[in-house]
């Protein structure tokens, strides 16, 4: 019973933190997805990361709003060039993105090259640390995912492409720090990769169906075989999304092109 509860009370926070991070980014990998920049998330979530790890490299504490406010920084402006580029380059945009991806990636590995914890805080930010994440950033997460379901169910057909990208930018800088950058990824487009055969109407809840329910048969898994909760989770959401396509119908051209 002790072991129950023992389980039961590191879970529940990490499986609040899969939630959150499923309300928003359910929705905007579906907007991913439809406008064709699908590697966006990975390169805006390393950009946060380098943030977080250049905040930390000049002394600051880790969880601290001064790194918070870092790593948001970096995100926007990681947002605004992909903005920029896209305006200016849109032909090449997702090139530009990948470079932008692999540019943070190695600035990350430089700035810990010296650093003896280096490969550990890497492996941190990728991995995530969901079994680990705190009260305080649950209640953080929590306020900014209220902000951003109340803008999108507003204004999200009046955000436009700088709007999307800084928006975007917040949310996965929140994120990352609470699950990592494998989750972030996850989350955004397995959802919608396995939602997008489905009909319109239907395809934002079964999205969050999908993603919740990754999260929790995930943990749970990861408890009983004592695997690392993360990649756990990775794998059950892409069984469960590969369940989910195969209901879907045949055409799916007319929903992908939807704005």
């Amino acid at each position: 019973m002790n072991d129950i509860a023992g389980a039961f009370g590191i879970l529940w926070p990490a499986l609040v933190a899969g939630v959150l991070v499923s309300l928003s980014h359910v929705p905007l990998g579906q907007q991913v997805l439809r406008r064709g920049i699908v590697f966006i998330d990975l390169a805006i979530a390393q950009v946060a990361a380098l943030g977080v790890i250049a905040a930390e490299t000049a002394g600051l504490e880790l969880h601290g709003w001064m790194t918070q406010i870092a790593a948001v920084a970096a995100a926007l402006l990681g947002a605004l060039l992909l903005t920029w580029t896209e305006r200016k380059r849109p032909e090449v945009q997702e090139a530009l993105i990948g470079v932008l991806f692999v540019l943070a990636s190695t600035a990350q590995i430089l700035l810990l090259a010296n650093n003896p914890h280096g490969g550990e805080e890497l492996k941190d930010l990728l991995a995530g640390q969901i079994l680990w994440v705190s009260a305080e950033q649950l209640v953080r997460a929590a306020v900014l995912t209220a902000i951003f379901l109340a803008v999108w169910t507003r204004w999200r057909g009046r955000l436009g492409h700088a709007g999307f990208y800084v928006l975007f930018a917040l949310m996965v800088t929140m994120s990352v720090q609470l699950v990592g950058v494998y989750l972030v990824f996850t989350t955004l487009i397995v959802p919608a990769l396995a939602t997008y055969r489905h009909a319109a109407n239907r395809q934002l809840a079964l999205g969050y169906g999908l993603a919740i329910a990754s999260y929790l048969v995930g943990l749970a898994a990861s408890v009983v075989t004592d695997l690392p909760s993360s990649a756990v989770i990775v794998w059950a959401m892409a069984v469960l999304a590969i369940l989910l396509h195969l209901t879907g119908r045949a055409k799916a051209a007319p929903d992908l092109e939807e704005s």
